[in-house]
């Protein structure tokens, strides 16, 4: 019997033991599941990576920057970012962005946006020209061009080109690209058509005049030397007729 007794208590000891273990794991709480991502800050990405003060401060003046956090918020596409360099600004001529209105201080700044997200490989992929977030805008185009090979990828304005150089964020829904030049669309910046010359006034002939200079030219009845001379003829004919008349008497 006391040979028989052991594995039964060793059974028993090893039933409490389980359950024992299982109750701990059930007390234990379990690890929190992670937070979802929170809303893609893009001037905060822009603020983090430096030298795009010019560019945050033109996202905030225009707007564009709460409207493109709104559209990253509630779109499937994503969204692509061109971002112009501080120095990329100061390289324009004094007064570029200050002599543009309200307006086309927006349609510039829409502009450096695709309303989908590319990576840099997507980018060689595209048929151009590619719509920007200005497209629509008082009817004009507003495309982006890009070219390239390998890792090297160009995006032309139209008026200016540059590289691609370095990409700031590239995970969906947002792609954020350096520029080193900003990228004016031709139309804000493009060649105007010269407005036509008014035409010049007609001239007359040297030969010819109108019958009111004609007119003014010719001399009033009576004042000319034809008048004279009916005077003096009819003095003679008067003076005539009174020696006629003394004789006769």
């Amino acid at each position: 019997m006391a040979a028989t007794s052991v594995p039964i208590c060793l059974t028993t000891l090893l039933l409490l033991l389980l359950l024992l273990s299982l109750n701990t794991q059930a007390q234990t709480p379990s690890a929190p599941a992670p937070a979802p991502p929170g809303p893609v800050n893009l001037t905060g990405i822009l603020d983090k990576n430096g030298q795009f003060t010019t560019f945050i401060r033109l996202l905030t003046s225009t707007q564009v920057a709460n409207q493109v956090e709104n559209q990253l918020n509630s779109s499937t596409e994503g969204m692509t970012v061109f971002a112009p360099t501080d120095n990329a600004f100061n390289n324009l001529k004094a007064g570029t962005i200050n002599d543009l209105t309200i307006q086309q201080q927006v349609q510039l700044v829409l502009y450096h946006i695709l309303p989908k997200f590319y990576t840099l490989n997507n980018l060689l992929l595209v048929s151009n020209p590619v719509r920007t977030q200005a497209t629509g805008q008082d009817g004009g185009v507003f495309g982006l061009n890009f070219t390239g090979q390998g890792n090297q990828v160009n995006v032309s304005s139209g008026i200016v080109e540059t590289q691609i150089n370095n990409a700031l964020r590239q995970d969906f829904p947002l792609a954020v690209y350096q520029v080193d030049k900003v990228l004016l669309p031709e139309e804000l910046f493009g060649v105007k058509a010269p407005t036509a010359a008014p035409a010049p006034p007609t001239k007359t002939s040297s030969g010819g005049s109108t019958n009111s200079t004609v007119a003014a030219s010719q001399p009033a009845p009576g004042n000319g030397s034809g008048g004279r001379n009916s005077n003096v003829a009819l003095g003679f004919v008067l003076g005539l007729g009174l020696a006629c008349m003394g004789v006769l008497s």
